[in-house]
């Protein structure tokens, strides 16, 4: 048999190299063709007709693609690329689902059962399958009346198991029209399982929790800024009237913000006229200026603190600038988060998008975006070193305080002192910590109190100076927002002045 002949190694890898080539220039070949008939002429990118070249593409893909695509793929696609090169994280693209959520918040209600839950994305600490928690009921929702708690999971919806559910498909089958039924299995602790059938009713979003501190200061707590907002805090100073309060305590921490209207509403209640708000846009004729109706329902006389920390966001930075610069609150906590523009919505066939229109500027003419309104008092949470940050990780995944508040779910203050102090020693956490910690794993199976003057330093410092200090005194001292950059700006070209006159 001949032997099979063989080319020489350098005759071998001049054909591989020819093939290789001719692949890769035909594919160029390729793409240039089909990109030449897809795209318009070399123009200026003024007369460029992109609507036009942007449907021939996605009709390209449609036809030509390797594997069959959903339109609606593309489209969606598409329609993301366009807002995400805006660069701009609060102009978006808006899903069907994402419409949905939208709307039950801004709307301020929606057909449900009155559940705030939660669902972990892999297995729970405690070794159960992720199913669906009950973080708290709604008052007065048929899941509140139905005597849901806290810590029940829900295992079946309508006999469906949820533990392959996603959140969006677990909100879908416990949201629906008002009227209509759907049942679900309660697991309660390691013994009770049991069926509830509940009835959906039309559920308000939670906007405002207020109590009295004592006898002499209402507490207002706004979570968001919703249609019913504005109602609501009127109801609360109503409610603090009829106990004759002294002072208001104005919770926004952690509000990410709503609707404009609403905060200019809440606004509204405490000023005497004039301006509460200016939005300024690419197009002057869409400029606004927002202002305050007179004889607000909490008059000058009853002074006024303000909570803000980094989680309060828009609407809730325009109520707190708003009262900062007209010198009706003092503010304390930290640095508010820094969003000052505004979004509009647009609905398309059940998606939309999101668009930033304009930006809103203070009282005092300031534009607070990636600035934040600093606190005429600041009261920072403690921070946890990286040691101690390593020995909390470590006590969470011992699960050492769920065990302990599930083994004694009614011990004493005795009791809770002695098992801090353990883990203190154990994990060389402070005992106020852990305390905290132990009283929030036990709120978790209850209905947690309005506000916590017990853990809450910065809540702790407004009560401090409601009640101790000379209030009117200190509201002498504050400044308004334009004061604090002018004076910003001063002292940044002072040190440049003294830095050039330093250089050789």
């Amino acid at each position: 048999m001949n032997e099979p002949q063989t080319l020489p190694p350098q005759r071998k890898r001049s054909n591989s190299l020819i093939w290789i080539s001719s692949v890769f220039l035909s594919g160029l070949l390729f793409l240039f063709v089909a990109v030449s008939d897809i795209q318009a002429q070399n123009k200026p990118a003024a007369e460029q007709n992109y609507p036009a070249i942007i449907q021939n593409v996605f009709d390209f893909i449609l036809r030509h693609y390797v594997d069959e695509v959903d339109p609606k793929t593309l489209y969606e696609g598409a329609m993301k690329g366009m807002f995400e090169s805006l660069k701009d994280p609060y102009s978006t693209f808006l899903t069907e689902a994402d419409m949905s959520d939208l709307n039950d918040t801004t709307q301020g209600s929606f057909g449900g059962v009155g559940l705030y839950i939660s669902k972990p994305s892999g297995p729970r600490p405690d070794g159960l399958p992720p199913y669906v928690e009950v973080a708290a009921p709604i008052e007065d929702t048929p899941g509140w009346r139905a005597g849901i708690q806290p810590g029940d999971l829900i295992i079946e919806i309508n006999g469906e198991n949820t533990e392959k559910l996603t959140m969006d498909q677990v909100l879908s089958k416990l949201r629906g029209v008002p009227g209509t039924e759907v049942t679900i299995l309660i697991r309660r602790g390691d013994k009770m399982e049991f069926s509830v059938k509940l009835t959906r009713a039309i559920i308000e979003v939670p906007t405002v929790k207020h109590a009295m501190i004592g006898s002499d200061i209402g507490y207002v707590r706004i979570i968001t800024f919703t249609p019913m907002t504005t109602e609501r805090v009127q109801q609360a100073i109503n409610d603090f009237r009829k106990n004759n309060y002294k002072a208001v305590i104005v919770d926004l921490r952690n509000n990410y913000g709503g609707l404009l209207q609403s905060a200019i509403g809440v606004s509204d209640l405490f000023l005497d006229g004039g301006v509460v708000v200016s939005t300024k846009s690419r197009l002057p004729g869409e400029n606004s200026v927002f202002t305050a109706r007179k004889n607000p329902l909490v008059p000058a006389t009853i002074p006024v603190v303000v909570l803000i920390n980094r989680g309060s966001a828009s609407a809730s930075e325009i109520v707190a600038g708003a009262l900062k610069d007209r010198g009706r609150a003092y503010l304390i906590g930290e640095r508010s988060f820094g969003k000052g523009s505004v979004q509009q919505v647009y609905p398309i066939d059940g998606s939309g998008f999101k668009l930033t229109m304009a930006r809103y500027y203070t009282p005092s003419d300031v534009n607070i975006d990636k600035k934040g309104i600093p606190p005429d008092r600041e009261i920072k949470l403690p921070e946890l070193t990286e040691k101690e940050a390593a020995a909390l990780n470590r006590l969470i995944n011992d699960n050492k305080i769920p065990a302990f508040v599930k083994a004694e779910p009614s011990a004493i203050p005795a009791r809770i002192e002695a098992f801090a102090k353990e883990l203190s020693a154990a994990y060389n956490l402070d005992i106020t910590l852990l305390k905290r910690l132990i009283r929030d794993e036990r709120n978790r199976t209850s209905i947690a109190p309005v506000y916590d003057l017990e853990y809450d330093i910065q809540l702790q410092a407004a009560v401090q100076v409601l009640r101790q200090e000379n209030f009117a005194e200190l509201m002498k001292s504050t400044k308004t927002l334009k004061q604090l950059q002018d004076a910003v700006q001063d002292n940044a070209g002072t040190q440049e002045t003294t830095d050039t006159t330093k250089k050789p």
